[in-house]
């Protein structure tokens, strides 16, 4: 492990040197991959040279510990503890720093989210999980904008599509996909019954033209009449754009924009991931089929989180992870949640990978 991080520190002082080259400036494409490559290493190598200067602190105070003024002695025994304490959790964390990345993380999202069994109820607790999101990405300084979206009229949606953009956000959101349970008592409900509603949450990485292409003679465009909840018309034109992917059968509908050319581009953009999706869920069950119960597997169907309202409960039931500040939790305060979600499948696969040696 340590050959391997001192040839990462080689390389952040190389790219160092190299970023400080006047004619390094005249290339952008260059200068953007340098600069990524750059701070892609940064993390590692600060906590390596904190690692190494806090192993020659102990190797220093193991000298003193032999000196002839006890005072001196004293001191250092105190530091050696001290620092003993503290290396273990640095090895950790350089541990998980050299696990494989994926490719994927560093991706912006397209976000599907569904109402599933419950009705009205489980529409309006989409519409609770899409503005969640949507909080929570406003306070990571992310994007969002809605690609489609097909509202009961009364609040909720049956279906919300949405692009998430920014700092590596599906590394962050890719442990979203599955069934969203949610108890609570609907505003229609006169005898105070406890209902039972699930909405299914899809994280997609979103696929650039280069990950996957989309020959023309591959899809069907057909062109229809936007209608809003109801069914009546929201304008007079034709400019709804149903794509189908011929191949895969895949079907993607937008009728957001007024503009025939903006829906087919919003439409292809989710296809394109929807496409990218399928693509990993072969790599996946190809190269591991334990990680099907992982994200990226394209299994929705199990129950991963519950939202219990009467008692402001919210339990993530992959970690067994219970926090009682549902309303906290639903205004994006998701972090908690996350970092744990995060720390959970790092440590799964520090044990695979302990496994494997």
């Amino acid at each position: 492990m340590f050959a391997k991080l001192e040839q990462i520190e080689r390389t952040f002082i190389d790219l160092e040197k190299e970023l400080s080259q006047p004619e390094v400036f005249g290339d952008q494409e260059r200068y953007r991959k340098l600069t990524k490559s750059h701070s892609d290493m940064g993390e590692i190598v600060k906590v390596f040279r904190d690692y190494k200067r806090l192993t020659q602190e102990l190797a220093d105070n193991k000298e003193l510990v032999r000196d002839a003024d006890p005072e001196i002695r004293e001191m250092a025994h105190a530091e050696i503890a001290s620092i003993e304490e503290r290396l273990p959790a640095l090895e950790e964390e350089l541990k998980i720093l050299l696990l494989p990345k994926d490719p994927m993380d560093d991706k912006n999202i397209i976000v599907e989210i569904r109402a599933g069994t419950g009705g009205e109820e489980a529409a309006l607790f989409a519409a609770d999980l899409y503005r969640m999101y949507a909080r929570y990405a406003e306070a990571q300084g992310w994007k969002v904008e809605e690609m489609s979206s097909h509202d009961t009229g009364s609040g909720g949606f049956k279906e919300v599509i949405a692009a998430i953009s920014g700092n590596k956000v599906y590394s962050k959101l890719k442990y979203e996909s599955g069934t969203h349970r949610v108890q609570r008592v609907p505003a229609t409900e006169a005898q105070g019954r406890i209902h039972t509603s699930a909405v299914t949450v899809a994280v997609l990485p979103e696929a650039e033209e280069v990950d996957v292409e989309i020959k023309p003679d591959e899809v069907r465009v057909d062109v229809f009449r936007s209608s809003g909840p109801g069914g009546q018309s929201v304008n007079t034109t034709d400019s709804a754009i149903r794509v189908t992917h011929l191949p895969t059968g895949l079907v993607v509908s937008c009728q957001d924009e007024k503009s025939q050319h903006k829906n087919k581009a919003k439409a292809l953009k989710v296809l394109r991931s929807r496409l990218l999706q399928l693509e990993q869920d072969r790599k996946n069950a190809e190269y591991n089929e334990a990680r099907r119960s992982q994200v990226g597997s394209g299994d929705r169907s199990e129950r991963i989180r519950t939202y219990n309202f009467p008692q402001g409960r919210v339990t993530d039931h992959r970690i067994n992870l219970t926090l009682y500040k549902l309303a906290a939790v639903l205004e994006g305060d998701l972090d908690e949640l996350v970092q744990g979600l995060v720390s959970h499948y790092q440590t799964e696969a520090l044990t695979r990978q302990a496994g494997a040696q």
